[in-house]
């Protein structure tokens, strides 16, 4: 299960959060309803990942099935996928209460540019009750999009990549 909250942001945050790495990562969409996902994740200085990723609907929480997959396999999907894939770069945070923040900056320097941070928590209780003020964080933090239709990496992928439409085959198909 996923559980985590999501910020849109302005910028990294604050120099004097305590950054844990930073990753290159690249992602692509088979599928948005249910999401099935593929994403490259290249840590600096460590390893690279391929990871294939499948979601159920929901905000707050929803179930998230992730699996490694290796490099030609994930080459073959995304050549299935056969769009620009996503380019992300995300930095990951320590906070003082334990959790970790990671900030997201999405097709830099693409007129659609965008930046967005998540926290992932072990329960909704949790989710609910973090107060991004008690660790220093209330300014950066102050735009939740959580409970916000239309805010998922899923959305921005329809949106960016298919022109709005969600299966583009299907696009001059006037039947209701």
């Amino acid at each position: 299960m996923e559980i985590e909250r999501k910020w849109m942001v302005d910028g990294w945050p604050d120099a004097s959060l305590p950054l844990l790495f930073e990753q290159y990562m690249e992602q692509g969409y088979i599928s948005v309803h249910p999401t099935v996902r593929i994403r490259l994740e290249a840590t600096k200085g460590g390893e690279t990942k391929y990871v294939l990723c499948f979601k159920s609907q929901g905000l707050l929480s929803r179930k998230e099935i992730e699996m490694d997959i290796p490099k030609d396999k994930y080459d073959d999907l995304k050549d299935l996928i056969g769009l620009p894939l996503i380019p992300k770069t995300r930095r990951t945070y320590a906070l003082p209460d334990g959790y970790h923040l990671e900030v997201n900056e999405v097709d830099a320097g693409s007129p659609t540019q965008f930046m967005y941070a998540e926290v992932e928590f072990p329960s909704e209780e949790a989710a609910k009750a973090f107060d991004p003020a008690a660790v220093g964080l209330g300014r950066y933090l102050a735009r939740d999009v959580t409970m916000q239709p239309g805010q998922s990496m899923g959305a921005y992928w329809i949106t960016t990549r298919l022109g709005g439409v969600e299966h583009p085959e299907d696009a001059g198909d006037t039947r209701s």
